[in-house]
């Protein structure tokens, strides 16, 4: 039995957040597939949610599309409380899942046309706009062919472009680029940048760390239906590790003294490796990096090149998680969508 929440938040979302989630549990058996989720989206925003396989990402957006009902907590999308606004709430929202989804025996047209009046778009906004996506999604040589003779990739960017069809206020994309090949991609990133700069939300969930950097402007990681940590990338990284100082030395074979130098003058622990023959420093300060160089300068050690960088994503990921990210495409922990009801 779902369990409605009367914590403060049941009052309706704060002003300018899109999505608000407040402690959204959800099992299935013995599995908890979310334990406790909070997480806000900001209207005109994308948020990137990340995680292992099976983490409960999928299961999340499967509760705010109304798809399954949560057991415990409280959700608003565009305004409207998922559990008891339902229909509203869906007439808000688009959906692109793991997994294309579209009729296979109408062509491309016709399913983004039929999509468009069903969302009670007139018969002339409905046909300019299956036009328009089509084109953008490179499909228009294909739009009278019946879905069932498009390839993979076809059929991915047909469904991508039926969940944008209607202009959501909020969209979500579940792993929305996973087999497109590269040009396919910039597509539909630049798709997505395209309706957030037109007002739209967007909660995406990806196994690709440069689409989350691309897109996404805040992140949350969830593992094992919990969140683990939240923020700008750029807040994560610093998090995790900030910034590391490589050192190119004029003479590679001096790596191993410069190491020991930094050591014993107890400016930092360095570390080196002879395959790419630089020496890295992590920095915890700024005046670190002027330090370092000074001391190695001091020693007489001929310095190549010098950069820094903050981690990448991917390290940020493995540092949050213990995992790497994983590039397998695995459903969620959710069943069948034809067992659940929905709400």
């Amino acid at each position: 039995m779902t369990r409605i929440s009367t914590a403060p938040n049941d009052r309706g979302p704060a002003a300018g957040n899109a999505v608000e989630v407040h402690g959204i549990v959800k099992h299935f058996g013995s599995t908890k597939a979310l334990d406790g989720v909070d997480l806000t989206v900001r209207e005109g925003t994308v948020l990137g949610v990340l995680g292992p396989n099976g983490a409960g990402k999928t299961t999340l957006v499967r509760v705010l599309s109304t798809l399954i009902k949560p057991d415990a907590g409280t959700a608003f999308v565009g305004g409207y409380d998922v559990l008891r606004q339902p229909k509203q709430l869906r007439r808000t929202i688009g959906l692109t899942g793991q997994y294309a989804s579209v009729d296979e025996l109408l062509s491309g047209y016709e399913n983004l046309y039929l999509i468009g009046r069903l969302l009670d778009l007139s018969r002339k906004d409905a046909k300019s706009r299956a036009t328009e996506l089509l084109e953008r999604f490179s499909l228009t040589e294909a739009a009278k062919r019946p879905a069932k003779t498009y390839s993979g990739g076809m059929r991915r960017r047909l469904d991508l472009a039926a969940s944008m069809i209607g202009r959501p206020r909020v969209l979500y994309l579940d792993e929305p680029t996973t087999g497109l090949d590269p040009r396919t991609r910039n597509e539909v990133w630049d798709e997505v940048q395209r309706m957030v700069a037109e007002g739209s939300t967007v909660l995406l969930t990806t196994q690709y760390m440069e689409e989350a950097e691309q897109l996404a402007g805040e992140l949350t990681v969830i593992d094992r239906g919990r969140v683990i940590a939240a923020g700008g990338i750029a807040e994560l990284k610093a998090q995790v590790g900030g910034r590391t100082l490589q050192v190119r030395p004029t003479r590679p074979a001096e790596l191993p003294e410069m190491a020991r130098c930094l050591h014993e003058t107890g400016i930092a622990t360095a570390t080196f490796s002879a395959d790419t023959g630089l020496l890295s420093v992590p920095l915890t300060a700024e005046e670190q990096l002027t330090a370092v160089i000074g001391a190695l300068g001091t020693r007489g050690f001929g310095i190549a090149d010098i950069d820094t960088k903050l981690p990448s994503l991917d390290e940020v990921f493995l540092a949050i998680t213990g995992k790497p990210a994983d590039r397998t495409v695995v459903a969620d922990a959710t069943p069948s969508l034809a067992k659940e009801p929905v709400a």
